[in-house]
């Protein structure tokens, strides 16, 4: 029992104080820390290190000790009378730039815009507000973006920092999902950052990119890739394969099924066929016999942040995944894990 106690004072103090892990990261994201050090090259000293990120020794030395200690960084050992650092798997993906960079996801969900829903979280669980970001900021958070091109910005590098994840692992996991693809539409494909990533593996590919008038408006032009401003609940460009990226997740089950007869309608009945990529969230029973499974982790805290962030959003299950798919009017469908968070659902009409 004492034992017991230990622990879930420990847990506690992680939940009281678990702002602080994001926001020192954000911190060491904005300096450009794991930029300047992999600028260095090898290991680099916390003199060196201040100087390049324009900040004082001492209080550089503090958010180091911090990064050290949670292993994001890994302190060297050398002959300098003074702390030197060296890069991890892990500090790399505090990088804007680079394959594995993860810090432009870091930088929206720990954004003020989207930290203010969070507060109103048990609100909405009462009843008392429909959504936390309309409660938060008076209108939901597509509409927000729209009127505030900053945050739509945000969105945007955020979802291609995710598209150089996800198009990696599918190109690792399943290259043969786009095997007779010669044309392509992009549902809901922001700035573009997916297709241009996907014609470099694939170039015979023929990419058409929508999205909302207002975003492609703004992303930058690319050979191979049509841009085309729409709205996704009236109809879809037509294409061999429709693709959707961590689009459904934002909506409801009425609103995604709307959205998949779109795109069945948008493809060819004998050939065509939609690609989903989106999280599978497992079953419990699965959970339990499998062991703990971090990606589980992931998607579980992906649907908080639905709850949180859409008003009807959510992550599904294999199960709920069965429902709108067959409800939408597809016959058949395959899911394939990769090595990312989502996994690659191919829907046939």
């Amino acid at each position: 029992m004492e034992k017991q106690e230990a622990e879930a004072e420990v847990e506690m103090w992680k939940f009281i104080f678990g702002f602080v892990e994001m926001a020192v990261v954000k911190c060491a994201i904005e300096l450009g820390v794991a930029e300047a050090m992999e600028t260095h090259g090898g290991a680099v000293s916390l003199s060196s290190l201040s100087s390049a990120v324009g900040c004082s020794p001492s209080d550089l030395n503090r958010i180091m000790r911090f990064l050290v200690n949670r292993r994001v960084l890994k302190e060297a050992e050398t002959s300098e009378a003074e702390p030197c650092y060296q890069q991890t798997a892990l500090s790399r993906r505090l990088m804007t730039r680079g394959e594995n960079g993860m810090a432009d996801l870091l930088l929206l969900e720990s954004s003020p815009v989207m930290l203010a829903p969070w507060h109103t979280l048990s609100a909405r669980l009462r009843g008392k507000v429909s959504a936390p970001f309309d409660a938060a900021h008076g209108e939901e958070i597509w509409g927000y973006a729209a009127s505030h091109p900053a945050h739509s910005k945000l969105i945007n590098d955020a979802m291609a920092c995710d598209a150089r994840l996800a198009v990696s692992a599918i190109v690792n996991d399943c290259p043969e999902v786009f095997d007779g693809v010669s044309s392509l539409v992009d549902v809901g494909g922001g700035n573009g950052a997916t297709l241009r990533t996907l014609i470099k593996s694939w170039p015979l590919i023929s990419g058409i990119n929508f999205d909302l008038p207002h975003v492609v408006s703004a992303a930058p032009k690319c050979n191979g890739v049509e841009f085309v401003g729409g709205d996704m609940f009236d109809s879809v460009p037509t294409a061999d394969a429709a693709f959707i990226m961590w689009v459904l997740h934002d909506w409801g089950d009425e609103e995604c099924i709307r959205i998949l007869e779109k795109c069945r309608e948008a493809i060819p009945r004998e050939k065509g066929k939609v690609i989903i990529v989106d999280a599978v969230i497992e079953e419990k029973e699965n959970h339990e016999k499998g062991g703990k499974s971090t990606l589980k982790d992931v998607g579980l805290m992906l649907d908080m942040v639905m709850m949180a962030h859409t008003t009807t959003g959510k992550e599904r299950t294999s199960k709920e995944w069965d429902y709108v798919i067959k409800k939408a009017g597809f016959s058949r469908y395959t899911v394939k894990p990769i090595r990312t968070v989502q996994s690659v659902i191919e829907a046939y009409p």
